[in-house]
């Protein structure tokens, strides 16, 4: 059982009815080579769906044609119960409702027992961001230390150039290859969710430091697996996840007053500087490779809030 199944309360598929566990797998794969889900939301969705399947199971249902409404809220009240946030219960009744949807498209079920099936509303707490100076000390500092002229110093100033100019999601970064870089139009080509491709404008600072990184840092770096990767680990092999959120973490903690963030701190970040600056919600939404435009406006309360302390601190009659 991985551990994400046991967190949504439920089995492993080998410990689910043979129907069940058989339908679960014809799930897995469906998202793997139909919806093209990365490892990690495959994973997290098949993990909630055993969980439901398991729940159901224990309920008497032997067979995934036999899910219905009461079943779903039955599992979700039982994940409160458990003490589980309101945004895990939202994500896990999309997850119920893809998964049924999908049962009734595709004839494993009569009906789609989850189209009616509600979801309580998520906390959206204002998320952390740098102030314009803020960021650029941040990057200020970065490049001081890359005064030395290390390739691993190089690197440092070019992803961080690059992840506040752009607004990327960290998986997207250490997914670039050097093609993906367009020097001249001062564009990157990125592979969102669901490989979904958009192109991301960036400065001219973000094309100094990769042009400094590209001539002068990845030569040094490279090794005989390094491929086609834009940034390289200090072995030299494509730089991973976490190494960024490290770098990141570490470069933060030396701007004095400045919130610890990572990696989607920057992207906060980068967003809310956009929009603040004048920049339409549906620019920035199509920069972020947002699917759905709800997800973009949480940055108009970001920088409501902003506004509004600045007017407390400011305004004589505030």
């Amino acid at each position: 059982m991985t551990e994400e199944a046991v967190e949504a309360g439920g089995a492993g598929a080998d410990e689910l009815p043979e129907p069940m566990a058989r339908v679960l797998g014809e799930y897995e794969r469906h998202l793997v080579s139909e919806r093209d889900l990365t490892h990690h939301s495959v994973r997290a969705y098949v993990a909630d769906i055993a969980g439901l399947l398991d729940h159901a199971a224990r309920l008497g249902h032997t067979d995934v044609a036999g899910l219905d409404l009461r079943t779903l809220r039955s599992w979700l009240a039982k994940q409160q119960t458990l003490g589980r946030s309101r945004t895990t219960l939202a994500r896990r009744a999309t997850a119920a409702r893809v998964f049924t949807a999908w049962l009734a498209r595709t004839g494993r079920a009569p009906v789609d027992a989850g189209a009616s099936l509600g979801s309580p509303k998520a906390h959206h707490n204002l998320p952390a961001v740098l102030r314009v100076d803020e960021a650029d000390e941040l990057i200020r500092a970065a490049a001081e230390i890359a005064d030395d002229g290390s390739p691993v110093g190089l690197r440092d100033v070019a992803m961080l150039e690059l992840l506040y100019a752009t607004g990327i999601r960290v998986g997207e970064l250490v997914g670039l290859d050097v093609d993906d870089i367009d020097r001249d139009r001062f564009v990157v080509r990125v592979f969102g969710k669901g490989r979904k491709e958009r192109s991301v404008p960036f400065g001219r600072p973000a094309a100094r430091a990769l042009d400094f990184w590209l001539k002068q840092g990845r030569p040094r770096l490279v090794v005989e697996g390094s491929g086609s990767a834009l940034f390289l680990g200090a072995r030299g092999r494509r730089i991973d996840q976490r190494a960024v959120r490290t770098l990141v973490h570490r470069r933060i903690a030396e701007v004095p007053g400045a919130p610890d963030i990572g990696p989607h701190g920057l992207r906060h970040t980068a967003a809310t500087h956009l929009l603040e600056g004048g920049a339409d919600l549906r620019s920035v939404q199509e920069l972020l490779g947002h699917a759905s435009l709800a997800t973009t406006q949480l940055y108009t309360h970001v920088t409501t809030d902003r506004l509004r302390k600045a007017y407390q601190q400011a305004h004589p009659r505030a």
